[in-house]
């Protein structure tokens, strides 16, 4: 697909993922007389890797003025930065973001076997989960190369090709994401924080005691900007304002089925919660789901259960098996 002008110096290159259900990544590029930013790469495959080199190509970008910046550290955002970034340049993103990125990137098995026990914890069998160590994108191409990580701050003001970009920390799809404003032309780079096709994926992260809590004050944050035209990381732009509004209600009516499924079922765990969940996806019952959509689904009841645990709705105990009950209090 050709590379498409945005504003001005703005443009977008579209990322195929390959056997993914989110289609393709909008890598956006601010291009400058000297120095260009990409913001996101893709995952490390080849067929991501052409499509960005060929869109950089046609925009007339040599890797050697290039500047990367991170919107979080998913690896369909994260994986190609290394071979894109100028070399001896830095890759920019998040302070809580690097700290995953250096976590998770190559072969480090006891951060994989950390998300595996949480897993557990939360009810999935240990044969799914083997399974799905071999076929999950968000396990098996997680592994970045090592670079330099520049930490970006909340507030930081970054300028490319004439424009000002403030950085907004908007911690919940990763404990570091940041959206990008242009505050002149009202155009904000949204990440996975806002998309408007789909509902940005909200997982439990180990250290952070809520957050799905977090995603929701971001989303309050990010409604008080004033955004003419916003542009997620996947799909199609739209309304800021509506949608934001949009997945607070979302959230609020997942909050009240997870505390329904809950009273109607005490001592229930995590894995049986999402099992109960309403999903959009084609399959005929839990057990027909497709495992990689069933670890995603996993995590996401597990942030709903944690905020209303932090909350005092619902408490949590460990049985002798080592999983986690839960039920109203």
């Amino acid at each position: 697909m050709p590379v498409e002008r945005i504003n001005n110096n703005v443009y977008r290159i579209p990322v195929p993922l390959p056997n993914n259900p989110l289609r393709e990544l909008n890598a956006y590029v601010i291009r400058g007389r000297e120095q260009s930013l990409l913001i996101d790469t893709g995952f490390r495959l080849d067929a991501c890797r052409r499509a960005l080199r060929e869109g950089l190509a046609e925009l007339g970008i040599a890797r050697e003025e290039t500047v990367v910046l991170l919107t979080h550290m998913h690896a369909d955002h994260a994986g190609l930065a290394p071979e894109f970034v100028a070399p001896g340049g830095g890759i920019m993103v998040s302070a809580a973001d690097r700290v995953l990125l250096d976590k998770f990137s190559g072969d480090n098995r006891p951060a994989r076997e950390g998300l595996n026990r949480m897993f557990i914890a939360a009810g999935f069998p240990p044969e799914e989960l083997r399974t799905i160590a071999r076929s999950n994108p968000a396990l098996s191409l997680a592994s970045v190369a090592p670079a330099d990580y520049q930490q970006l701050h909340d507030g930081q003001v970054l300028t490319f090709g004439g424009h000002r970009l403030h950085c907004i920390l908007v911690p919940g799809h990763t404990p570091g994401h940041m959206c990008l404003y242009l505050e002149e032309e009202g155009i904000m780079f949204t990440g996975d924080h806002v998309l408007f096709d789909i509902s940005p994926n909200i997982t439990a992260w180990e250290g952070v005691a809520d957050s799905l809590g977090d995603y929701l004050n971001s989303l309050r944050r990010i409604r008080g900007y004033e955004v003419r035209l916003a542009l997620p990381a996947h799909r199609k732009p739209g309304d800021m304002k509506a949608r934001v509004d949009e997945l607070v209600a979302h959230h609020d009516h997942r909050l009240a089925e997870v505390g329904r499924i809950i009273r109607e079922s005490p001592g229930i765990d995590a894995y049986q919660v999402a099992g109960r969940m309403t999903w959009s996806i084609r399959s005929r019952d839990w057990s027909d789901f497709p495992l990689t959509q069933k670890w995603f689904a996993v995590g996401e009841a597990l942030s709903h259960l944690d905020y209303l645990r932090v909350r005092g709705q619902i408490v949590r105990t460990r049985d002798d098996a080592g999983i986690d009950r839960y039920e109203s209090a």
